[in-house]
């Protein structure tokens, strides 16, 4: 018989992992420039606030007033240089314009080739993802094998638990591959 909690605690354990995959994922590609202006593009660039790095939307607020502008007003007005050097050490490619109160980036039309450099980047995070899931995957299956050596559950109980984990990493992917689909056509809308 079965240690059905331990089986069930070791799955739940595998979908929380490749669940976490999944929200990284979509944090990263938030910050892949399309050709709209999203606060998503500079909310997770690392300020460095009073000598602690510190995401962008914990010490201003993004605001988006026109499809090709994000204005970024800090809470804290000395520190307008500080996010303005984030900003340009970033990879956004884009030069902030600062008048002391507020900065404002205007997005630029992007080219075909640099649409095509950030459709590349987006199927290369979605790789690494794919990699990740799979070694959840993996894990999984090593802590099965180990149940089962241990005889906590049977070899017919360790294949039906890998079949599980396999049937949700098959499902996972599939999450990825609708995300980076729906990303890419993001980057190649003109």
């Amino acid at each position: 018989m079965a240690d059905e909690t331990n089986v069930a605690d070791v799955l739940a354990e595998t979908e929380e992992r490749m669940e976490k995959a999944i929200q990284y994922l979509t944090d990263e590609l938030r910050g892949v420039r399309t050709g709209r202006a999203h606060p998503g593009l500079v909310e997770s660039i690392k300020v460095d606030y009073y000598g602690s790095p510190t995401a962008m939307n914990g010490v201003g607020s993004i605001s988006v007033p026109e499809p090709r502008l994000i204005v970024i007003k800090p809470f804290d007005p000395q520190t307008i240089g500080d996010i303005e050097k984030a900003i340009q050490k970033s990879e956004l490619g884009i030069s902030p314009n600062n008048d002391g109160k507020v900065i404002r980036l205007s997005i630029p039309m992007l080219s075909e080739e640099r649409r095509k450099q950030l459709v590349s980047r987006v199927k290369e995070l979605a790789e690494e993802n794919r990699i990740t899931i799979r070694n959840i995957r993996r894990d999984a299956n090593k802590k099965a094998d180990s149940m089962q050596k241990s005889s906590a559950i049977t070899e017919d109980d360790a294949e039906k638990f890998k079949d599980q984990v396999q049937t949700k990493t098959k499902a996972y992917e599939r999450q990825i591959d609708e995300i980076v689909s729906k990303k890419t056509a993001e980057v190649l809308e003109f």
